[in-house]
């Protein structure tokens, strides 16, 4: 009999620092991943990644899939996170790697299947290892984080005020996806709202999951996705400092989106 997992929804967390560097969506971009950690200062001590001033690392998702080192950047999140002190909330690619891992139907597309790809190209102890160490840590984890007294929050595709401290089928889908117009694009995929642009709260919201060609705060909103794996950046948020601080990556793969790449 499969073992029944709950997922955690949401966590609110205090911290004596609230010292954060927030990384976009990594995509397999294992050598983009380092140099940034490497360039916002952690340096690496028995196989973790650690700051001299005690900053915690966050990950906005998507950690996988697209780029040529998936399982590279999942195990060193899922390493932080169990003994480095670092979080991840979940992205969609996440989650669907997380379904695939559960036994459900997924189709191996929008880059699963390169991290399923190396995943098979393991041992069958390897494999098991793998799932462990994966859906421990994704059901350690959650869809959305408050920090410092609710002065940040952390998601991967959207978060609106009115939605905090709360969820629902509905929030985990925009937390996922961000808010879409119930419509299909040329692409195949949903066509997404400009939440940002509707944002009136408080709370700076940090994200990723679009890709844009720069970080822009656009009420009290920054999307941290700027496509490393198409050749972009890879981004991080200092918190409190504001400070953006990017590696750029290769172009691994097509770009399908509506917005523009950096140049």
């Amino acid at each position: 009999m499969r073992k029944e997992r709950r997922e955690r929804n949401f966590r609110i967390l205090e911290f004596r620092e609230n010292q954060y560097d927030i990384i976009g969506d990594v995509h397999g971009c294992y050598s983009e991943l380092i140099a940034l950690v490497e360039k916002l200062g952690y340096r690496k001590k028995g196989g973790l990644y650690v700051h001299p001033d005690q900053r915690r690392l966050i990950s906005v998702g998507d950690v996988a899939d697209k780029g040529p080192h998936n399982l590279d950047c999942l195990n060193f999140w899922m390493e932080q996170v169990a003994e480095g002190g670092a979080f991840w909330v979940h992205g969609n690619h996440c989650n669907k790697l997380y379904r695939y891992l559960m036994g459900n139907h997924v189709r191996l597309t929008h880059g699963l299947e390169r991290t399923i790809h190396e995943l098979d190209a393991l041992s069958k102890e390897e494999r098991q290892d793998f799932r462990r160490r994966f859906m421990q840590c994704y059901d350690s984890q959650c869809y959305y984080l408050l920090l410092d007294k609710k002065k940040l929050a952390v998601v991967h595709g959207g978060l609106q005020e009115e939605s905090m401290g709360g969820f629902s089928g509905k929030i985990r889908a925009v937390c996922l996806y961000g808010e879409t117009t119930g419509e299909i694009d040329e692409n195949g995929r949903p066509q997404r709202e400009d939440w940002a642009a509707s944002y009136h709260g408080q709370t700076l919201v940090v994200y990723g999951h679009t890709v844009t060609a720069k970080p822009e705060i656009i009420n009290r909103t920054v999307d941290i996705d700027q496509g490393c794996v198409y050749g972009g950046y890879l981004t991080a948020l200092r918190y409190p400092e504001m400070e953006f601080v990017q590696v750029r990556g290769k172009p691994y793969t097509e770009y399908h989106g509506d917005g523009a790449l950096p140049k």
